[in-house]
């Protein structure tokens, strides 16, 4: 068996940007992105922001041949946008949603309406069991005031979860999406250094692409360019991070990515450059020992850090859940006010000068609104509170399992 000869995988990761009726050149971008997966023939190609089932159904009808097994994650209003293509058999699938994904109200954004989550595919190729996580976490719409900052933290971590409770039976775990995160932020410290995954573009031996392996670039036609002033050569938001289990190691021979326009076209896949890694597995001469007992000191700090944004997000939505029962209360009086007032028309205690009926009708139908409205709102916050409330007691619990493992060593 140490004999075998490695296994490698060529891994293709892009966020599509395909919105129908809003993106760009979507129909014309989703053809060169089916022809490309066509003609170069990779083991696995990981998809985000495929919105539409009829783009995924174009794609599975010209990806047949190369590509025989695919799946399409469904989730949320207009879905996850998540889908796989494979040459290999896809043993199962799993779809996790994540608990907290924005705000409905902030129409101009939309993710909450998207059901972001990660799926999970099970797929066995040559004997050997991995686990392919694909996902696309909340975006950062503004870095100096970001508001969903503690939503995505929450995110990372219930993706970092996720993935340690269900890889136990894998031999190679695989994760490629739009995580939405810098290299440094506290979201994806914590999302590597709890799975353990490993970042191909840091482990690489050979790279080609755009400088720094960023994956949103002025150079694209499709980048907003005030967005990225700050960042002049761009930002790197999308990520494949893999690490091998007991008898297997993973390493990262080669990662590509685009740079700015499809190779030998004049428009790119998409808006995101496309990232595409050669994995090399080998089967190790001895089994790996577990490391569930060995933990790393910067561990608990990462985990402290991303507590304390969760708790930041906590207070903010403690906030909005009074602000908004208050209103709901200040309503709620007004309706009964005028309640009386009609009542006592009602009995014949009306005023010389009786207040209008139109502007009564008005008001009491403004303060309806008001008040339906703000419990609506008040019932989305308490189970944002919840949520939070609920993230910061695992993150409590995780820093004393992990100050108690350390105190021990």
């Amino acid at each position: 068996m140490d004999t075998d000869p490695p296994l490698q995988l060529r891994v293709f990761d892009l966020n599509c940007w395909a919105i129908r009726y809003l993106s760009k050149l979507r129909q014309e971008r989703i053809g060169l992105i089916g022809d490309t997966l066509s003609q170069e023939g990779f083991d696995l190609a990981l998809l985000q922001e495929v919105w539409s089932e009829r783009d995924y159904c174009e794609l599975k009808q010209k990806l047949t041949a190369p590509y025989p097994y695919s799946h399409y994650f469904k989730s949320g209003v207009i879905g996850s946008g998540l889908c796989v293509f494979s040459r290999y058999p896809i043993l199962d699938t799993f779809l996790y949603q994540y608990s907290l994904n924005g705000y409905p109200y902030m129409l101009q954004h939309g993710d909450w309406f998207c059901g972001k989550a990660v799926g999970l595919l099970v797929i066995k190729i040559c004997g050997i069991m991995c686990h392919v996580y694909v996902t696309h976490l909340h975006a950062e719409y503004c870095r100096d005031k970001d508001a969903y900052l503690p939503h995505r933290v929450v995110q990372a971590w219930e993706l970092a979860q996720f993935i340690q409770h269900t890889s136990k039976g894998a031999d190679v775990v695989l994760l490629g999406g739009d995580l939405n995160m810098h290299p440094g932020d506290v979201g994806i410290r914590l999302l590597r250094d709890w799975t353990g995954l490993r970042d191909s573009f840091a482990d690489t031996e050979r790279f080609e692409g755009c400088e720094d392996g960023c994956t949103l670039v002025p150079a694209n036609c499709f980048t907003v360019k005030e967005e990225l002033q700050p960042f002049p050569l761009g930002i790197r938001i999308d990520y494949i991070l893999y690490k091998g289990l007991s008898h297997f190691v993973v390493k990262c021979d080669s990662l590509v990515t685009t740079t700015g326009t499809a190779p030998g076209k004049s428009i790119p896949y998409s808006d995101h450059e496309a990232v595409t890694a050669t994995l090399c597995v080998k089967r190790r001469e001895e089994a790996k020992a577990s490391s569930g007992s060995a933990v790393e000191p910067g561990l608990v700090d990462v985990v402290n850090e991303a507590r304390t944004e969760v708790r930041v997000g906590l207070h903010a939505a403690e906030h909005q859940r009074y602000s908004n029962g208050r209103m709901a209360i200040l309503a709620l009086l007004l309706l009964l006010l005028q309640a009386a007032m009609g009542l006592s028309s009602l009995v014949g205690w009306d005023s010389p000068q009786p207040f209008p009926k139109f502007s009564f009708s008005l008001l009491s139908l403004l303060a309806t609104v008001v008040l339906l409205l703000s419990m609506v709102l008040y019932v989305f916050h308490t189970i944002e509170v919840r949520m939070l409330q609920g993230t910061e007691e695992q993150m409590r619990l995780a820093l004393q399992a992990l100050q108690d493992k350390l105190s021990s060593m």
